[in-house]
């Protein structure tokens, strides 16, 4: 039975999604905004259809599995969802306000963990007994992995167009590399698709077990896939301007051929986090790939006092969304 609550979990998911668009908008579009190979409007336009691709050709949602066993079956009420996402929405719009390019990953993560645990304190069961630690504390410690993996990756690719064009005269280069800018920038913005669509997926399925309109392991209704990678499409079309800002000059000055780089980093770290079922942040991954590319010039073309800050961010974002999800769960117990 569908029930009014539902329907409110179900449409907050899908504006966390949304929201999750325009927040990582800057992930995929940054570099290329950055080295003028397309405006701002096209840019978006360009990523959001990338990102709706991926609807097309992902069926087998692994990252949407693990995210639905963060909180163990016992545990899940429709409240754990409901604060949850209030806790991860708010956290996703607090960050966009300052330009931060936080992990909307795990700030929903955070976020459905901490409501959780919340559940269990005041079942009297210890709170750690509520969440399967194993995959959050892999999710953790992907929160260093990601930008690290992204980052060699990058730096490698670098050195080997380097080595292969050094040669070519700089202006022939630079427009040679315009043009592969447009195939390496889609090719993030299906994997972030592909990625981050899915994590809602999981929320959402979550929420159709707890109120009993289908059973715990049965298909994804058709209908979640669709919805999420619309909505995650629709929030990149809005942008994200800030957050561009900070990705495209404020961690190092980006090229065209540094822009290829970065972003086919960022797309391989994404494809195989999907395909080992990881929600990794795609924001840590560019901007490790972004570093890595940075690093190929010396190390000071790296702005570390910027780096360092977005690393404090990224740490503290888990704690503060489950301790948020677990004062909004406390409320609405209370209540």
């Amino acid at each position: 039975m569908v029930t009014s609550l539902l329907v409110v979990v179900v449409c907050l998911a899908l504006i966390f999604d949304f929201i999750n668009g325009f927040h990582d908008a800057a992930n995929s579009i940054a570099t290329i905004v950055s080295t003028k190979v397309l405006t701002p409007f096209q840019a978006v336009l360009w990523a959001a259809a990338f990102n709706f691709l991926a609807f097309f050709l992902i069926k087998e949602h692994k990252v949407a599995n693990t995210v639905a066993k963060t909180v163990h079956e016992n545990f899940i009420t429709m409240d754990v969802i409901l604060a949850g996402l209030i806790a991860a929405i708010a956290w996703n719009l607090l960050t966009w306000w300052f330009g931060i390019p936080s992990s909307s990953s795990h700030t929903l993560i955070g976020g459905f963990a901490g409501a959780g645990m919340t559940n269990a304190i005041f079942m009297g069961i210890n709170p750690l007994t509520a969440v399967d630690t194993a995959s959050i504390l892999r999710i953790a410690a992907y929160i260093f992995l990601a930008p690290f993996i992204g980052l060699l990756i990058a730096y490698v690719i670098t050195i080997i167009i380097l080595h292969i064009f050094k040669n070519f005269r700089p202006a022939v280069a630079e427009r040679w590399f315009k043009s592969v800018q447009l195939i390496s920038s889609a090719a993030l913005s299906f994997a972030h698709g592909g990625n981050d669509a899915q994590k809602v997926m999981g929320i959402i399925y979550v929420a159709l077990v707890a109120e009993n309109v289908i059973k715990q392991g049965q298909t994804m209704p058709e209908w979640i896939p669709l919805a999420c990678y619309t909505a995650i499409a629709a929030g990149t079309m809005s942008g994200g301007w800030k957050i561009v800002k900070t990705m495209g000059s404020k961690i190092t000055k980006v090229t065209p051929l540094e822009g290829v780089s970065a972003e086919t980093a960022g797309a391989i770290t994404l494809f195989m986090t999907e395909r080992l079922g990881i929600p990794v942040s795609t924001t840590h991954t560019i901007t490790g790939s972004i570093i890595g590319v940075g690093l190929t010039k010396r190390v000071s073309a790296v702005r570390w006092g910027v780096t360092i800050n977005l690393l404090w961010a990224w740490i503290i974002t888990i704690p503060i969304s489950a301790l948020v999800a677990a004062a909004v769960f406390a409320i609405m117990h209370y209540l």
